[in-house]
């Protein structure tokens, strides 16, 4: 995505788009930021992963930039603008790694905010702490992707290294910006499911990101190099919602799993209150981040 010429460094996929729309946010998945609106969803092309189930390999991992000459150029002055045409709320970088087209993001992020939109990165989390305290002053929600626990697992699936950065980087976007967080692990098996990183996962989230952050255990299906992998069982997610119960996190939702424990149920009194049926959603018990029937906190960003 970058070019060395002559001793001046261009950056090469700077608006350029592989892929627009208007989203409900619950596809992120983000389950409690600004549940019920839309986001206005760019994508480039490339990422710093090359992971082999990759969902979206096509954009991800192109074959050079022949591969992507038919992009649309969308600056960032349009982008938000289209944004609010569209009756967007917010504006969210996702499909590939959205640090990739690091300078476009930026500047798009810093008219966001001017025009009253909120933001959000759908990420991998693979990026330096320097370069997020560019870019945290302009971002509202932090989505990241925890792919699993451990130093072979990063390497065999995504092909890099000093993957505790990720860890690093998530607890700064909370702590230093007061990002909203949400997790997600896909579930692969016999590569991140067992016990041993399952409970790693879950009890960094409840000790460095808080109890009330929500954790989505996804279903993995084959895709890309991948393709004799077969679909992650019910009875693994199952397994993996009760280490994150058990590890005391409160929010744990299944994904690729439809209308499966897909509502937001009140901790403290049981009442449902956002009920989910694929990306319609319906707000029925919140009053601001709170349970309106029995004022227990929620974390909701709305």
């Amino acid at each position: 995505m970058y070019r060395n010429q002559n001793g001046i460094l261009y950056n090469m996929n700077y608006a350029q788009v592989s892929s627009v729309a208007v989203d409900p946010i619950e596809k992120k998945p983000l389950f409690h930021f600004y549940p019920g609106t839309s986001v206005y969803s760019l994508g480039s092309w490339g990422c710093n992963f090359h992971c082999q189930h990759c969902q979206n390999w096509q954009i991800s991992c192109p074959d050079g930039e022949e591969s992507w000459r038919d992009s649309r150029e969308i600056l960032p002055e349009a982008a938000i603008e289209e944004a609010k045409r569209q009756g967007c709320r917010g504006i969210a970088w996702t499909y590939n790694e959205p640090s990739v087209w690091f300078e476009y993001t930026l500047d798009s992020a810093k008219l966001a905010k001017k025009n009253n939109l909120y933001t959000a990165y759908v990420t991998n989390g693979y990026l330096t702490p320097e370069a997020l305290d560019i870019i945290g002053p302009y971002l509202d929600a932090w989505r990241v992707d925890l792919k699993g626990f451990n130093d072979k697992l990063y390497r065999d699936l995504a092909k890099i290294t000093h993957w505790e950065g990720i860890l690093e980087v998530a607890e700064r976007a909370k702590n230093k910006w007061y990002m909203h967080v949400e997790v997600v692990t896909n579930i692969l098996p016999d590569m991140n499911d067992d016990e041993t990183q399952l409970t790693g996962i879950a009890r960094w989230i409840h000790d460095k990101l808080g109890e009330l952050t929500p954790w989505h255990i996804t279903r993995s299906y084959p895709q890309y190099r991948m393709l004799d992998m077969q679909a992650t069982p019910l009875e693994t997610l199952e397994r993996a919602y009760e280490i994150g119960r058990k590890a005391g996190l409160k929010f744990i939702y299944f994904g690729n799993v439809p209308g499966y424990k897909e509502h937001t149920v009140c901790y403290a009194c049981g009442r449902e209150v956002v009920k989910r049926y694929g990306y319609d959603t319906e707000v029925v018990g919140l009053r601001g981040s709170k349970c309106k029937f029995c004022g227990a906190e929620l974390n909701f960003r709305v």
